[in-house]
């Protein structure tokens, strides 16, 4: 789960969603006239500022001619060329920063053919480093060949005539780590495939942790629901009524399918419930989708075990907690205390 990130964009439809075989950032390059395509490149992973060195204590510089201005402009070029440098002495065609820098490193990167993306995130860079097989290098003097990372492309994606760019960085080497790239028209659909897909994904790990599943369309509520009754007849003491409380509550999945596809819930509930005790069918449930059957094995519905199992544990456990609160404090109003 770790390897797969979920991004989305604003704009296009959401048949546009796509599988990106790498890792997308939400950036662009720091300089409009930056090469817009690179093909293996080495990449440099810093959490270093490109910025002149700033003492720890309080100062104050003051300037009294031009000539003091020219040189601290020079010294200040000087310390961007040094670490631009560092850079290019490296091998790194690619600069992946954490943080930003002003106009001048800007330019001097653009002179120097070594395009640049500033403002990463940490966790983003972390994956970077993963995926790309490079290290994070926290100061330009530990830069060296042997911490660069690689990729088969790193290109920059613009939508429309928007100024919205991304950062693809795809083929990897060193990992398995995909994106999934959804477009749609405005932000709230786009959180609700996020959603969706994430509810996916949770359901495929759980089948890799614990292949079992259960038949869905309310059938194995249906089926619990029969036992839990069978089990109550054998129960002398007033426990039964507990347990037929139980198996009764089982059945309202069925009933609230049903009342969301727009079925008449009771007479659903009594097709399926009569399927399970006359036809001894336990994979009968809700023909939500309508097509013509109530076996939810051939419809081919089915949700983990291992889910299913978590849902009636939770319910069961804030029922007992709900029905622990055996008396209410109602506060009277201060008026009436006074009375």
């Amino acid at each position: 789960m770790d390897l797969i990130k979920v991004e989305g964009k604003v704009g296009g439809r959401l048949e546009d969603t796509c599988l990106v075989s790498g890792i997308v950032i939400d950036k662009d390059f720091s300089h409009p006239q930056m090469p817009k395509h690179l093909e293996n490149p080495k990449i440099a992973i810093l959490t270093c500022a490109f910025e002149p060195p700033k003492p720890k204590t309080k100062h104050t510089l003051q300037i009294t001619s031009a000539e003091h201005m020219s040189e601290l402009h020079e010294q200040e070029q000087e310390y961007f060329r040094k670490q631009v440098q560092q850079c290019k002495d490296s091998g790194a065609d690619l600069i992946i920063c954490q943080w930003g820098f002003d106009d001048e490193a800007n330019y001097l990167l653009y002179r120097s053919q070594l395009p640049a993306v500033r403002w990463v995130g940490g966790v983003e860079l972390e994956m970077i480093a993963i995926a790309t097989g490079g290290r994070i290098v926290p100061r330009f003097e530990e830069l060296s060949a042997d911490k660069l990372g690689t990729c088969g492309s790193v290109r920059e994606v613009g939508f429309g005539t928007t100024k919205d760019r991304m950062i693809f960085i795809e083929n990897c080497p060193r990992s398995n780590a995909v994106t999934i790239f959804i477009r749609g028209g405005n932000q709230m659909m786009i959180e609700e495939a996020k959603r969706s897909l994430h509810d996916a994904l949770c359901m495929v790990r759980n089948l890799i942790r614990d292949n079992r599943i259960v038949y869905g369309g309310g059938s194995s509520e249906l089926a619990a629901s029969h036992a839990v009754h069978v089990h109550a007849d054998s129960v002398s003491t007033v426990d039964q009524y507990a347990i037929r409380a139980f198996g009764d509550a089982l059945e309202s999945i069925p009933i609230n399918l049903a009342i969301n596809s727009g079925l008449d819930p009771i007479k659903a509930l009594s097709d399926a419930r009569k399927s399970h005790i006359d036809g001894k069918n336990p994979f009968a449930g809700v023909d939500c989708m309508d097509r013509g059957t109530i076996d939810m094995k051939e419809q081919r519905v089915f949700e983990t075990l291992s889910g299913k199992c978590s849902q009636l544990r939770l319910a069961t456990q804030v029922v007992k907690m709900i029905l622990k609160i055996d008396d209410v404090i109602i506060t009277k109003p201060e008026q009436e205390q006074q009375q």
